[in-house]
Formats: C-alpha cells, sequence, structure tokens
C-alpha cells in the first residue's frame, strides 16, 4: 500500500511578523524503506520561538530552512514499519522530524539527523517539553551558564514559557533567595504564584515593568535570566544589583521585527553595575543531556517542578499553532497532536 505523507513547507520568508502564508501544504507518495531504515508516523509536532530565526536567510548556528523544505521542527512519533532491529515497529521515537505526517530515516542520516527511543513509561509529549530542547534549554541555563548561588535575587522573563518556567522553578529549587516572573495577563501571573510556586509575578501587559521590579527585589536583581529582550531587557538594566549576571537565552520581542530594534538605551548600565551578561546555545551542551534528564525526571515525579503543554490539534492547524507562540496565547510549551498511536 503507497501511503501519501502531508507536508508543511516554507513556501516564502516573512517580512516582519510570520504569518500563515508562509507555509504551503504539500503531499508526496511515500517510497518503500529500505534496509536498516524506518518508517515513522508523526505524532506531535513541537514548537518553540526559535523557529521563527530558521526560516531568515541569514547567518546562524543552523542553518535557514530553504524554500520549499519541510519546515523545521522537533517531534515525537511511532515507528510503524522497520527494518532496523534498533528501532522496532511500535516503538515511540523522537527527532527533528519536522512538519510532516511521515519520515523515513535510518538513525544516522535522512530524518533531520539522528532517532532517539523514547524511555518506557515517559508520556511521548514530555520528549518535547520538559525532557526536549526548551526544559534542556532551561536546565543548562541555570546550571553551566550562570549557577544560582544561595540567596540570589532572581528575574525571570517569558516565565510562563516553555523555557521561562522551568528556569524560575529551577532557580526556586537550587536555593534562590527570591524568584520573581515576567509574564503577559493575570491568568499566567497566577499560574507561577500557584502553580510554579514562585515567589511573584510581574505582569507586563497591565503594570509598570520597571517600577514593579524596584518593588520586588528594593536590593536588586542578582541573577535575570531573559527570554524577552527589548523592552523588558531595557527596564531590567538599570535594576540590576551590582555585580550581577544576566543570562541571554532568547529576545521573542523582536523576532518578527521588519528591521532589527536599536539597542537597550540603558546598555550603559552593565558598566555602572560591573555586570556579567552571557549568551549561550542548547548545542554546545549535549554532553550532559544525561544527568539533566535524570534531574529534571526526579524532579517531576517528585512535584517539585510543573510543566505545563498547549496541546493543540489537527495537522492542517499547524501554522495556525505556531502563530500562537508570537500572540502570546500559549502557557507553557505549544505542541499540536497530529496522530495517535497505534
Amino acid at each position: 500500500m503507497t501511503r501519501t505523507n502531508g507536508q508543511w513547507v516554507l513556501a516564502s520568508r516573512p517580512e516582519g511578523m510570520i504569518a500563515e502564508s508562509n507555509f504551503e501544504y504539500k503531499e508526496e507518495a511515500l517510497r518503500e524503506i529500505g534496509d536498516g531504515e524506518v518508517l515513522i508516523r508523526n505524532l506531535y509536532l513541537a514548537f518553540e520561538p526559535a523557529m521563527r530565526g530558521w526560516v531568515d536567510d541569514v547567518p546562524s548556528y543552523i542553518p535557514p530552512v530553504g524554500i520549499g523544505e519541510v519546515m523545521r521542527a522537533s517531534t515525537v512519533g511511532q515507528v510503524i514499519e522497520s527494518k532496523n532491529d534498533a528501532y522496532p515497529t511500535g516503538k515511540l521515537v523522537s527527532g527533528m522530524f519536522g512538519w510532516q505526517q511521515y519520515v523515513i530515516g535510518d538513525g544516522t542520516r535522512g530524518a533531520f539527523g539522528g532517532i532517539s527511543n523514547v524511555p518506557d513509561g515517559i508520556p511521548p509529549y514530555k520528549m518535547l517539553s520538559l525532557l526536549g530542547g526548551t526544559g534542556l534549554t532551561a536546565y543548562f541555563g541555570v546550571h553551566a551558564i550562570h549557577p544560582i548561588q544561595e540567596g540570589d535575587n532572581v528575574l525571570v522573563s517569558g516565565a510562563a514559557g516553555a523555557t521561562g518556567s522551568v528556569v524560575a522553578q529551577i532557580a526556586r529549587l537550587r536555593g534562590a533567595g527570591k524568584v520573581v516572573g515576567i509574564a503577559g495577563g493575570p491568568d499566567k501571573c497566577d499560574w507561577l504564584r500557584n502553580k510554579a510556586k514562585v515567589d511573584g509575578a510581574i505582569d507586563y501587559k497591565n503594570e509598570n515593568v520597571g517600577r514593579r521590579i524596584r518593588e520586588e527585589f528594593p536590593k536588586g536583581v542578582d541573577l535575570f535570566f531573559d527570554n524577552v529582550g527589548g523592552d523588558i531587557l531595557d527596564a531590567t538594566l538599570p535594576r540590576m544589583a551590582d555585580n550581577g549576571r544576566i543570562t541571554m537565552c532568547g529576545g521573542i520581542s523582536g523576532y518578527n521585527e521588519k528591521e532589527l530594534p536599536a539597542g537597550p538605551r540603558n546598555i550603559m548600565q552593565i558598566v555602572i553595575h560591573r555586570l556579567s551578561v552571557r549568551g549561550f546555545i542548547l548545542f554546545d551542551h549535549i554532553a550532559g543531556v544525561g544527568e539533566a534528564i535524570r534531574d529534571l525526571t526526579a524532579w517531576s515525579e517528585s512535584g517539585e517542578l510543573v510543566v505545563e503543554e498547549d496541546i493543540q490539534e489537527g495537522f492542517e492547524n499547524t501554522p495556525k499553532t505556531f502563530l500562537r507562540l508570537f500572540q502570546g496565547k500559549n502557557l507553557g510549551k505549544q505542541l499540536i497532536r497530529i496522530a495517535d498511536a497505534e
């Protein structure tokens, strides 16, 4: 039986805010798998703000997605045909399989790279949230870039997002003196206080961010973990403590700008407060993934760390679901379910 593979490919490069029209739906007939290969049906697709940068034709830490290519994305799928003993039929697997219903690979080439088995007992979507790129980014951002020092006053922007929400909780677990998250809207702020158990939340949509930071941290912010950039970063810089640290993880506020915004007006605060500012990429820390997964799993199973997944439905809604990230609609990790496991 010949299967038809639905795919969402990049049709055009966005100018400003990304739109559904930048993607095009296509179908192709799948070939028979060869020796050593497997056929995977995707079950869940993951979305992260960094994907917006992947569709711009500019140099970055990975090549841009080409026009006409399947949109790059992390996914979890199920092996439905196998000629490879490492990936038996029925096994759940994860990888960078993209916005498509099926993918053929052998674990070393094709399928956008490698194939990883999903550990038994792990809900498949957890491999895309807590144990996926965003959870691991949070872990290494806290542990490897600017480790928490006991008693630190910690501020996290994008704190109700997939990465920020985990950062805020790890900071609490690692002995921070006070953890405050910045998020958009009362519902997200309530979640941070009541579910993530952080000490405070700032609603950037309805509050004066600079004033609220000063109220929460009268002695200044020791560690700022920034996922947003822009005005949030600008408001934070004057309110940093001397010798404070800033971990630069993302800048979602500027991802959809036609022209790069001007730099922070308060950049001289880095000099005045003698700040240490570091950026990082998850790929630099792959060697430590095993330890990270053990810690994240233990915290989750004990109930010390909670994770939200925003799961939409239907492959036809894939581009629309991606846009939710930039509309502030998601709480936690943005996913879409496109098929059920057999």
